[in-house]
């Protein structure tokens, strides 16, 4: 389970980024988080993945307190988790087959199979042709659907995602929210940061709403609370 307690984060000088948020995610569940830019939506993301650390309250993923854990133990703790950027984050000097089987390789997999496991899932987001290309070479809605078969390579506990579809055409976000699905349908906790409305009332799933740092709603489906 994912818990959040009174969650505060805030840059010096005094700049609110989360204020006060309470939120209970349980396994399995998919939750997509919206709201306006600026709104909170990827602190609170980066928070759950352990690159923000809150400046007050307490955050609990997987049964580790994200507020006193060390590096070693986030480490740990990330190994369990699939992130998409919202700026990728892809490693320049590694080919797209490189930067999707990497992931693997830490976790001992051995080359053929991570490499045949990364081709079948850049397969079936449409980038067969670019799997020995470099980030450099390729569009930003191709570089976007790298960093999601990354984040979703190693079958995640959880996925977290940042305007997974943001760069991409209505035909090719309907497919990567179905691998999504797919994931969360195996007992993947799948949360997904979007201000695209349109996707949130189609999937009508669990919506939490920002604002300002605050959460102003919390909908078990579009237009009824929670």
């Amino acid at each position: 389970m994912i818990r959040l307690h009174n969650v505060q984060k805030i840059y010096p000088p005094d700049q609110s980024a989360l204020r006060g948020i309470d939120l209970k995610v349980f396994p399995g569940e998919f939750l997509f988080l919206a709201g306006a830019s600026g709104a909170g939506k990827s602190t609170l993301l980066r928070m759950l993945f352990g690159a923000e650390r809150p400046s007050h309250g307490q955050v609990i993923v997987g049964g580790r307190n994200l507020h006193v854990i060390d590096q070693r133990q986030v480490a740990y703790l990330r190994r369990e988790i699939g992130f998409v950027f919202q700026d990728y984050k892809l490693l320049p000097n590694r080919t797209v087959l490189d930067n999707v089987s990497s992931v693997l390789e830490i976790r001992g997999v051995s080359r053929i199979d991570r490499m045949k496991l990364a081709k079948k899932l850049l397969n079936s987001l449409g980038l067969e042709d670019r799997i020995l290309s470099y980030p450099r070479m390729l569009s930003g809605g191709e570089q976007q659907r790298v960093a999601i078969a990354r984040a979703m390579i190693h079958h995640p506990r959880i996925i977290l995602a940042d305007e997974p579809t943001g760069n991409l055409d209505p035909d090719m976000a309907g497919r990567i929210f179905e691998l999504l699905l797919q994931a969360n349908a195996a007992g993947v906790t799948v949360i997904v940061a979007t201000h695209d409305l349109s996707i949130i009332e189609e999937l009508n799933l669990r919506t939490i709403v920002l604002d300002q740092g605050k959460v102003i709603g919390d909908f078990d489906r579009p237009g009824k609370v929670a």
